[in-house]
């Protein structure tokens, strides 16, 4: 990643400007924009988020607003409501106030002398889901919006439920939440740090129960979710999307389905701006960003309009490994999507076989619980060891079907596994691999999918299994964009478990499979080298630091060979810094436990524990965040601890408990 340090526009950069609401909230932005912009107006990009600006996401904005305003723009990270230096209480997320904050943020800030009318919305996750939303409300300041690893669905691709089945990342993402929102506003900011911190603690929201107590896609989930009404979207819309991330599936839907101008971007990479992110290539992310916004918040011809409808990135079939630090491949221009250069091949399912011969067979499949343990993190962030590992262990708790050798193939598009299925017990779970084998028998996921049967023909209104009974379903994979390389082999692994990434089922279920076939979505047109290209990575000088604990990361999994327990333990040590910007210390740990026993699926526990510190002038602030769950056969439970300290002082001691009922889950 180039440095670049010499800007079309010197920029200066306010800290804390407020934006007070029509209900007399504050909201606390830190802005970046040209010096000149009172005598020459500027467009401006919002970034909305909660995760504070101050020491959450300081050193990626360091990288990213500078280097946009210097090029013209109003740069603006506003904190939400209830997080960081902003006034207020948190809810939950996307509620119809964050929403609606959001537009009197962008009205306000189109009003400004400094401002030049139009306003643009970018952001990864978070801010990607909210950019999306916020678009669909139409707030007129509003013409264009970058969204990075965000989805259209809350209920189906988010981080909560998955095919119908309940993700852990429910409680592992909760788990943070509980964490980061609990922090207090800077002493150097705000007086009232402390009064403002202890009624925070206070209101804190248990989000893994709120979130638990919507197991179907009902309104609260269609609240947010775009695909309810893509042509709500007016804006111009650059969906950008990593294969190493969880949200896979936005980018091709919104391309798919938007009438408002829209091209998609999906690169090798895991959760994070395009610029700086892992595995290898980068892209000039931010000069993309600058076409984008030069294009349609300043009214200039850059050419973004003749760009391919969709550009992925075809990565290489590689050894399966559980990081890389860069994916060899190609860039592929689609020039709409769906594309004409797929074809759907159609790959029956034999008795242990792919691809040859469709033939009749029953086949019983009871899969330990602990099947998945190589899985890999749902949504690789923390740059740790978190990627699929080798996924020999799994296929072999597994109903594993293999290809014969094959010719050189590009997967592109999300492969269905269609199965005939007939279950023991009213509820219960598949969860599929497209595996590539190696000759060596080494087993890379190439990509997956789940399905809680009791989901099979909808998501809002599930119905029970009849025992016995045979069923056609389809089990839907993410979308991926895979080169098989001439005479490795296809895997289709299915297992009836898969933790610790889904919640498993209140009973083991005794499967029966019968028929089915791969359908799988094959780029005929092979591109030999890119057929489109990016400018390399540039960004803004990055944030100055002074280390004090460096990071670690831990990701190992134990038997205890007495009481038959198999346990994922992870360890993310985040470090300690002094930002030698404004001289604020920031440092935290996440610890995560999955516990489960093969033979019992409600011996499943789930804990998580964060710890977070700021220190300013000789006064550290910690805050302890403790979340736990577990089950019984028709309950869910859990449990959250959350525990503050000024320096040695325990200022706030609260546990909170729910049982929530299980629900065809």
């Amino acid at each position: 990643m180039k440095t670049v340090t010499t800007f079309p526009r010197r920029v200066v950069e306010t800290p804390d400007m407020g934006i007070v609401l029509a209900d007399g909230t504050r909201l606390s932005a830190r802005v970046w924009m040209p010096e000149d912009a009172a005598a020459d107006p500027v467009p401006a990009v919002l970034e909305f988020l909660p995760y504070r600006k101050r020491d959450g996401t300081v050193v990626r904005d360091a990288l990213t607003h500078p280097y946009l305003a210097g090029h013209g723009y109003a740069c603006l990270r506003v904190d939400m409501r209830g997080n960081g230096d902003s006034d207020g209480l948190m809810e939950d997320e996307y509620t119809p106030q964050e929403l609606s904050d959001a537009c009197d943020v962008i009205a306000w800030i189109a009003a400004q002398p400094w401002c030049a009318g139009s306003v643009g919305m970018m952001g990864i996750s978070w801010g990607g889901f909210n950019s999306l939303q916020v678009a669909a409300l139409e707030p007129p300041a509003l013409k264009a919006i970058i969204t990075i690893c965000s989805t259209v669905d809350r209920f189906a691709d988010d981080i909560h439920y998955k095919g119908g089945c309940l993700l852990n990342e429910n409680l592992g993402w909760g788990a943070t939440m509980w964490a980061y929102s609990s922090r207090p506003a800077d002493p150097a900011l705000r007086g009232d740090w402390f009064d403002l911190w202890l009624k925070r603690l206070e209101a804190e929201p248990f989000l893994p129960a709120l979130w638990l107590k919507h197991q179907r896609r009902d309104a609260y989930w269609k609240h947010g979710s775009v695909c309810e009404d893509f042509g709500a979207i007016k804006a111009a819309v650059l969906a950008v999307g990593g294969w190493s991330d969880s949200y896979k599936n936005a980018v091709p839907a919104l391309v798919e389905h938007i009438q408002a101008p829209v091209k998609g971007i999906t690169g090798p990479w895991t959760h994070h701006y395009p610029h700086f992110a892992v595995p290898a290539p980068r892209i000039g992310f931010l000069q993309e960003a600058l076409r984008w916004w030069d294009r349609w918040l300043k009214g200039i011809d850059t050419g973004v309009e003749a760009d391919p409808a969709y550009r992925p990135y075809l990565m290489d079939g590689l050894r399966p490994a559980a990081w890389y630090e860069e994916r060899p491949g190609r860039w592929l221009a689609e020039p709409s999507w769906p594309s004409p250069n797929i074809e759907t091949r159609a790959m029956p399912l034999a008795e242990g076989t792919l691809d040859q011969g469709e033939g009749r067979f029953s086949i019983l499949l009871k899969s330990p619980e602990d099947c998945g343990m190589d899985g890999g993190e749902f949504c690789a962030i923390w740059l740790g060891p978190e990627l699929p590992g080798d996924q020999r262990r799994d296929d072999a708790l597994s109903v594993c079907f293999d290809s014969a050798p094959m010719g050189q193939t590009d997967i592109v598009g999300a492969p269905v596994l269609r199965l005939r299925v007939a279950s023991d017990k009213p509820v219960a779970q598949l969860a599929v691999r497209l595996n590539h084998l190696h000759p060596d028998g080494a087993a890379t996921r190439i990509t997956w999918g789940v399905l809680n049967l009791t989901h099979r023909d909808s998501h809002e209104h599930p119905a029970p299994l009849e025992p016995g009974r045979v069923h056609d379903v389809q089990i839907t994979l993410d979308h991926i964009a895979y080169r098989l390389p001439e005479g490795h082999r296809l895997r289709v692994a299915v297992s009836s478990a898969y933790w610790p990434m889904i919640w498993p089922a209140p009973e083991q279920a005794a499967l029966t499979l019968t028929g089915g076939a791969l359908d799988l979505p094959v780029r005929t047109k092979v591109a030999q080298a890119d057929e489109v290209t990016f400018p390399e990575a540039e960004a803004a000088p990055a944030l100055r630091t002074r280390p004090i604990r460096p990071t670690a990361h831990v990701r190992r999994t134990e038997v205890d060979q007495r009481t038959g327990i198999v346990s994922l333990i992870i360890e993310d040590d985040f470090g300690e810094y002094e930002n030698l910007d404004h001289g604020g210390i920031a440092g935290s740990v996440a610890r995560e436990r999955w516990d489960i026993h093969p033979d019992d699926p409600l011996s499943a526990k789930g804990w998580a524990h964060w710890t977070e510190v700021v220190e300013r002038d000789g006064l550290r602030l910690r805050t302890e965040a403790i979340s736990e769950m577990w089950s019984d056969a028709t309950t869910f439970h859990l449990r959250g601890t959350l525990q503050a300290w000024r320096g040695d002082e325990l200022v706030h001691d609260r546990t909170v408990q729910h049982k929530v009922p299980r629900d065809l889950r």
